[in-house]
């Protein structure tokens, strides 16, 4: 099976340790990790400089995994980027990775579907109704990840 290049979508305040877990699975590729001043710096350039920075970066990448914490749902950039890679046609998935471990906080309560939020207008269903979300397991939720992932992808891909 082809790596596949991903672009991650995810809180970076709140799971940037848990999304770097992900990343250095070493089973995928991804999209290269911003650092806390780039973005910043990214942010402050105003929300067009941001949007162009999404759009560019989904170009090119073969699915969009949203790492689903506690606080997912609530931010305004994982949201566009869920639109944004919908609209591109771009196959998505969701994975909770609440049961990952956390340097500074351990293990966080499991976030709301960030799905939920988009409606298709077409079918008026939601968002959630064609994008699969994986809950892996709590006990050992590295591993399931890790043995898992590329699957999820490819599924995804099949299914969009």
């Amino acid at each position: 099976m082809a790596k596949r290049k991903v672009f991650y979508s995810f809180h970076y305040d709140n799971d940037v340790f848990r999304v770097q877990q992900i990343r250095n699975m070493g089973v995928i590729e991804g999209n290269t990790p911003v650092t806390p001043n780039t973005w910043e710096t990214l942010k402050q350039s105003g929300d067009t400089a941001v949007e162009e920075w999404i759009a560019e970066n989904l170009k090119n990448k073969s699915c969009v995994v949203v790492l689903i914490g506690t606080d997912t749902f609530k931010r305004p950039w994982v949201l566009h980027e869920i639109k944004q890679a919908w609209n591109m046609r771009k196959p998505i998935l969701g994975i909770y990775i609440h049961n990952l471990n956390c340097l500074k906080t351990g293990k966080c309560a499991k976030g709301s579907n960030p799905f939920e939020k988009f409606t298709i207008q077409k079918d008026n269903k939601k968002l959630s109704d064609f994008v699969k979300c994986y809950d892996p397991k709590s006990l050992d939720a590295y591993n399931d990840i890790a043995n898992n992932i590329d699957t999820w992808i490819e599924q995804a891909i099949i299914s969009r």
